[in-house]
């Protein structure tokens, strides 16, 4: 049994990471400053005696004594992480820097949620993790994809200066349950409006390519990055390389959901990527055979399910 440390731990991602290594009888603390957290997706953990809810924001320093930390907290959709592009990059970079910190002190493996943002508007199709991206350093969603960047170049330094023992992890376009049903996304997006048979917006022409993991896969990801035994700190890609158009993940949508939704296309956001597939080749080396199990069809179907709660 462990006792770990989840920065952003009652967000999507993080209260499926929390639930998993509760289930592992692991002592879990979760932080979370519910900026897009919520309480209701860590609900079912409240009464565990080995679960601890702490409302913190990473910006200020925290202190515990820890065997893991899995820095995860940071608005991760573009309509979030736009709202307050100062507090986006502070969150990122001062948070790496405390958390970094505190797995100095008490000598932790710490984990970074990294994306793959970090490759900007790829000229490299599909991305390997030497690619150095293609990012725009003053754009609408520079303060995301350079906090990223920027949270690497730091989890880098205190290993290299420090001896801290760390791993770091790209995420791909990751969707299921507890997902915010407003966050801009497009699975969430695309679903809801499904559900309420409102237009279905499409942004550009709808051929930019996406790859959807389904949050399970990630998880599993994680979870054996942060115990791979090497000397391995990645960065690792994690995703799903099965490549979609947004036109047919909407299409997808309208199907499985029985709805009278129509398309309507709307002018593309600026600095939005034409491309995005992962190569994941190190993490099938490195992460003893890590690949996704669940085919968007079927993590599609739960997702759908779960939203439809509710409406």
């Amino acid at each position: 049994m462990k006792r770990i440390l989840i920065t952003g731990g009652a967000g999507f991602i993080g209260s499926h990471l929390c639930t998993r290594l509760i289930e592992e009888g692991h002592e879990v603390i979760c932080l979370d400053n519910y900026f897009t957290g919520s309480k209701t997706n860590i609900l079912h953990l409240l009464g565990n005696p080995r679960f601890e809810l702490v409302r913190h924001d990473v910006i200020n320093p925290y202190h515990a004594e820890v065997d893991q930390i899995y820095n995860l907290a940071c608005p991760a959709s573009p309509i979030h992480y736009q709202y307050n592009p100062i507090k986006t990059i502070k969150t990122s970079v001062m948070g790496a820097i405390n958390m970094l910190g505190l797995a100095k002190r008490v000598g932790a493996r710490i984990l970074q949620a990294s994306t793959s943002e970090v490759y900007g508007d790829p000229a490299i199709h599909p991305q390997p993790e030497p690619y150095w991206g293609n990012v725009n350093p003053i754009g609408i969603r520079s303060c995301y994809d350079e906090g990223k960047r920027c949270a690497e170049t730091l989890f880098m330094d205190y290993h290299r200066q420090n001896g801290v023992d760390i791993k770091i992890i790209r995420i791909f376009n990751t969707y299921g349950p507890r997902m915010h049903p407003n966050d801009g996304r497009v699975v969430s997006n695309f679903i809801m409006q499904a559900l309420r048979n409102e237009p279905i917006t499409i942004y550009g022409e709808g051929q930019q390519t996406r790859s959807f993991q389904y949050v399970d896969d990630l998880i599993e990801g994680m979870v054996r990055m942060m115990n791979e035994s090497g000397d391995f700190t990645g960065p690792v890609n994690l995703g799903n390389p099965h490549e979609f158009t947004i036109k047919e993940l909407a299409e997808k949508v309208i199907e499985m959901t029985g709805s009278h939704s129509r398309i309507e296309y709307r002018p593309l956001p600026s600095d939005d990527p034409r491309q995005r597939q992962p190569d994941i080749k190190l993490a099938g080396e490195k992460l003893h055979g890590w690949h996704p199990t669940i085919e968007l069809e079927e993590g599609l179907r739960r997702t759908i399910a779960y939203f439809q709660t509710l409406i």
